[in-house]
């Protein structure tokens, strides 16, 4: 169960990263703009209109990938998030941001 959940969390991150905007996710990363949350969704670092448009757009497809795969898992949706938070976390890049501890710091 639990590899099927990391594995579909994978096929969900690399559909997040094609995503197109004004900004993409990795240049919003890498800018500083965005950064991941402990609770498996993004969080807007520095206040930018095309950031925050990113990061509700993102989240809100977060949320449905992760009530799917709850249901289909038998578990909870808070479970998904926390596991995708944790694979978020171990996959982001070094000088990028992480909530951690209530604050935004760099890996």
């Amino acid at each position: 169960m639990k590899n099927s959940i990391v594995k579909s969390l994978i096929i969900v991150s690399m559909l997040f990263s094609s995503i197109a905007f004004a900004i993409d996710l990795n240049e919003a990363k890498n800018k500083g703009l965005v950064g991941e949350k402990d609770n498996g969704y993004l969080g807007v670092v520095v206040a930018q209109q095309d950031a925050q448009a990113l990061v509700a757009d993102i989240n809100a497809k977060r949320k449905v990938v992760y009530q799917k795969l709850a249901t289909k898992n038998g578990i909870t949706v808070q479970q998904v998030e926390k596991l995708a938070a944790q694979k978020a976390y171990d996959k982001t890049n070094p000088g990028h941001y992480l909530w951690v501890g209530g604050k935004w710091v760099k890996k």
